[in-house]
């Protein structure tokens, strides 16, 4: 179970401040789509930030840009409404309201923190987020299986850049 990432964030940015580090709050650089050529941190094995932060240490990196994505709930209302044209039968379709109902109280939290670090004209990336958002992103990628229309390859994220 990962950490609370508003706890998580302060710790960031703590250990940033004790590495002599600048943050640069920066937009999700993910999103930007120009980052075909960035390398990502392998999170799932080496989830400990700390880690990351001592890497861009060792490379000479003084400036990390850092981005907290705030969860907005409207995400949820927009799961929802795809979720009532669904063709999940009914007790599904009501567990799976249940849950939505549980993660939209994690309004305004962080549901996933960026963070990176360019070196030698490589962008490093660091992303983690919180297992209630990767929740929702299977919750959201199953309704969309069992709907009909668009398909989105990524609907989580087609959702939070509206």
């Amino acid at each position: 179970m990962r950490p609370d990432l508003d706890s998580l964030l302060a710790e960031i940015e703590q250990r940033l401040e004790s590495r002599g580090m600048a943050v640069f709050w920066s937009h999700p650089r993910e999103a930007e789509g120009s980052l075909a050529g960035a390398v990502h941190w392998d999170s799932d094995n080496h989830p400990d930030y700390r880690d990351f932060i001592e890497t861009a240490y060792a490379a000479g990196g003084r400036v990390v840009a850092l981005h907290a994505l705030p969860f907005k709930s409207g995400v949820v209302d927009t799961a929802m409404a795809r979720l009532s044209q669904s063709q999940l039968d009914r007790h599904e379709r009501e567990q799976i309201e249940e849950r939505l109902n549980e993660i939209k109280g994690y309004e305004g939290s962080s549901c996933q923190i960026e963070m990176s670090f360019d070196h030698a004209q490589r962008t490093y990336l660091f992303e983690i987020r919180a297992d209630w958002f990767d929740e929702l992103d299977e919750l959201i990628q199953h309704i969309q299986r069992s709907g009909k229309g668009e398909r989105n390859e990524n609907p989580l994220r087609a959702l939070i850049l509206k």
